[in-house]
């Protein structure tokens, strides 16, 4: 089985080789290849380079475009600067110092400079790698979008203080996404992420009534346009994995703090779990052996469907005998 076949067999229950591995490489990727951030961030060729070569040298059975949260809001009207050693500093927040939605830009993918950048790469790895590695695309969720665009500590106020206002702000975030989603399944992507990091930070109350309706929006959207559905949030979700599992989502990346018992027993066996070895003193700070042996412990005690993963993403400064041991192929069951 090639990567592709692999990811796709596990996806939908079937018997595969070997368990596929999708670690979540930014840093480590431009390092790997000697770009730099900048770089990596902003050029579709570097991005494909170094997620092509990683897919090769490693294992790795999916190719993304992963680099930072600010593309959307980029598009919204934000600005960022690039810094060459790691992710972009925001310069502009478009709703920082109001809740003047009306001020706004309308996101247009072929436009937005960034936005268009990711449908490129996309682009770049139909033709170099179609059906050789699965392709992954990226939205951010509806309450890490908001988030972005008031910044973390006002918008989590703004949960509290004025509900109607942040589903209105979560609405037009949504409304984006899906068509950024679109344009990136348009352009060869199978999967696409969601990423929505700032849900763990909530009550279980907010998450229900205010996030989770607008999460299951964007994936009933992104399975009417064909892709597969991945969510990603950082952090402990155990408390909202009971509705996590009725979203319907393909893949949930967990986090090392997820209990993966509890969350096999929320979203069944029709979800492929991914994770969750500690990034830092898991991955970065461990041993080869060790995170072999953590795996395939894992992989026996949750079963399929599964892709080996960190809990989020892999440090740079990571040593490479430690990426190879967590891609270490394990017989699929």
């Amino acid at each position: 089985m090639n990567s592709y076949e692999r990811y796709m067999a596990m996806v939908h229950g079937q018997k595969v080789d070997i368990v596929p591995r999708i670690p979540l490489l930014m840093h480590f990727a431009a390092d790997y290849i000697g770009a730099s951030y900048s770089d990596f961030a902003s050029d579709p060729n570097v991005m494909a380079d170094a997620n092509l070569k990683l897919a090769e040298d490693f294992g790795v059975d999916a190719v993304d475009i992963l680099s930072d949260p600010y593309r959307e809001m980029t598009a919204f009207g934000g600005e960022i600067e690039y810094r060459s050693d790691t992710t972009p500093k925001c310069v502009t927040i478009p709703l920082e110092h109001n809740k003047d939605i009306g001020q706004l830009l309308k996101p247009d993918v072929e436009k937005s400079i960034r936005l268009a950048t990711a449908v490129k790469t996309i682009g770049i790895y139909r033709k170099t790698a179609y059906k050789k590695y699965s392709i992954t695309g990226w939205v951010e969720g509806p309450v890490a979008e908001a988030a972005d665009l008031r910044t973390v500590g006002t918008f989590m106020m703004d949960l509290i203080d004025d509900p109607p206002y942040c589903q209105e702000l979560m609405e037009i975030c949504i409304n984006s996404a899906a068509e950024f989603a679109g344009a990136q399944i348009k352009a060869g992507a199978d999967t696409m992420g969601i990423g929505d990091a700032i849900a763990s930070q909530v009550s279980l109350d907010i998450y229900e009534k205010l996030i989770f309706p607008k999460e299951l929006k964007l994936v009933k959207e992104i399975h009417n346009m064909g892709g597969l559905a991945r969510l990603h949030i950082c952090g402990d979700i155990n408390r909202l994995l009971p509705l996590i599992g009725q979203l319907g989502i393909d893949i949930l990346d967990c986090d090392h703090m997820v209990d993966m018992k509890l969350a096999r027993k929320c979203v069944g066996d029709k979800c492929v779990l991914t994770g969750n070895l500690d990034p830092v003193s898991g991955v970065l700070q461990g041993k080869p052996e060790d995170i072999k042996r953590y795996f395939s412990e894992l992989y026996q005690e949750i079963g399929n469907p599964f892709f080996v993963n960190g809990g989020c993403e892999i440090p740079r400064g990571t040593p490479d005998e430690n990426l190879r041991a967590l891609c270490e192929p394990i017989a699929g069951a």
